[in-house]
């Protein structure tokens, strides 16, 4: 029997509908990469500030690649040789990430796909998996920089042989395991804090450094003797090749659909906003760092008639004797290794986003840490073995040459993409968005060409 209650009550309202996706796609959207944790965070809040909050998390995940430890070794060369000068060069490429996470963002929310689930639907079986090759070549050399950085933090900090150094760092894989199961706002949490870690560090470093701040501002002024020298042109060219991750667009395109947001154009469009927001935020603590670390090893080495300072740890043994201050040095190697650690953490979610978005494959995430940890711990314990410190160093330059090789591989897609309206439908990129962002592809395309032949003639002189 139906209740009165029941007759008189009225019905609930509807879930709200997702409008009809663009039919630009070959095949048809498959599950969700990062499967746990996709829609897992509420963010249907009340007020601006509460979203942002809400929002807030992965733009500092991906903030990470923008500050690992292929970053500190152009900056530590840029600023020991050329004093303030590149800090321009660090203000571009900065403004170039924020452009292109911005456009990443934008395909995960509009489309639901993540770039790599995007190749997959888009292009050809033997193109995607091309793709997909050269994309786990690519994690594999971030990996390798991150394993590198660590080791070399914990032999400065605990003296602790380098070979050993890089083993160690294979154990993070259990605590990777830990907070993914303590859910996807934890792991958010910790990079947060290791983040800001390293950024308290150099800011000490910063000031205890007492950089002239009228010729630190004019280094953010672009200058014609960066394009004119040959030598600061290279240095430059590292700096945007470090900076400019390409795992770092799969992972933004995937990890934003972690909020639970309407599926409808209003609140995509409400996601986009904020994501947005999060990532600018984001991306400028990392500028802050990375222009932190030039500021420092301009301030202490170029001024004090050390140029030719270019390695970690050049930079840490002279630090402390340099400043006056005890404890310097210590502090640069703790915030290199929670660099190094930070890395470790979002290069596991990258690699599992890339498999499972062009293979539609699911591993364990175990598996799949314990696959990328093996491609580069072996030749990381190999080259220190047989060359020491040194070869290390070398294996950290042709790692980033390696990550400029593959990046416009990532760029030209999601560019491509974000500018389609059969694919973006109302999203589709305005025009003056997509002038800038071709423009951006194609600079990095040249530019990163150019690096990777003059890089490649430096490793084998």
């Amino acid at each position: 029997m139906v209740s009165v209650a029941h007759i008189i009550s009225p019905p609930p309202p509807p879930d709200p509908v997702e409008p009809p996706q663009p039919s630009g796609w070959r095949r048809s959207r498959s599950a969700p990469s990062l499967a746990d944790a996709h829609r897992s965070i509420p963010v249907n809040r009340v007020g601006w500030w509460r979203k942002i909050l809400a929002f807030s998390g992965p733009g500092y995940l991906v903030a990470v690649g923008y500050m690992d430890p292929g970053n500190w070794a152009t900056d530590i060369a840029g600023g020991a040789r050329f004093g303030y000068a590149l800090l321009s060069v660090v203000l571009v490429s900065n403004l170039i990430a924020v452009l292109l996470q911005g456009l990443a963002l934008k395909l995960g929310i509009a489309t639901g796909r993540d770039l790599a689930q995007a190749c997959r639907d888009h292009y050809s079986r033997p193109v995607s998996i091309a793709l997909w090759i050269g994309c786990e070549i690519a994690i594999a050399a971030c990996d390798l920089a991150e394993v590198i950085g660590s080791a070399i933090a914990l032999k400065l900090l605990f003296n602790i042989p380098l070979t050993i150094g890089i083993l160690i760092t294979a154990a993070d894989v259990l605590v990777i395991l830990l907070l993914q199961h303590r859910g996807f706002r934890m792991l958010e949490a910790v990079v947060i804090t290791l983040i800001a870690t390293i950024g308290i560090g150099f800011l000490f470093e910063m000031v205890i450094s007492k950089p002239d701040l009228a010729a630190v501002a004019l280094g953010f002024v672009p200058a014609r003797s960066i394009l004119m020298d040959h030598a600061q042109l290279y240095i430059a060219i590292g700096i945007l090749g470090a900076t400019v991750m390409p795992h770092n667009l799969y992972l933004h395109s995937s990890i934003v659909q972690t909020r639970r947001y309407e599926e409808t154009s209003e609140g995509k469009r409400e996601a986009i906003r904020y994501a947005s927001i999060d990532s600018a935020i984001a991306l400028t603590f990392a500028l802050f760092i990375n222009a932190a670390i030039l500021i420092v090893a301009a301030a202490t080495f170029h001024f004090s008639g050390y140029t030719g300072v270019a390695e970690i740890q050049d930079a840490y043994k002279l630090l402390t004797p340099l400043l006056g201050i005890t404890g310097a040095s210590a502090i640069f190697a703790l915030a290199l290794l929670a660099s190094g650690q930070n890395s470790t953490l979002t290069g596991t979610l990258a690699g599992q986003i890339v498999m499972e978005g062009f293979l539609d494959l699911r591993l364990r995430p175990w598996v799949r840490r314990l696959i990328t940890r093996a491609i580069a711990i072996i030749p990381a314990v190999i080259v220190s073995i047989v060359a020491g410190e040194d070869g290390t160093a070398k294996l950290l330059i042709l790692s980033q040459v390696i990550l400029s090789l593959q990046l416009s591989f990532a760029v030209v897609p999601l560019v491509q993409f974000t500018g389609d309206r059969a694919k973006m439908g109302e999203f589709t990129n305005p025009g003056w968005v997509k002038f800038l962002a071709w423009s951006a592809a194609v600079v990095i395309a040249v530019l990163n060409v150019w690096l990777i032949v003059q890089s490649v003639t430096e490793w084998l002189a």
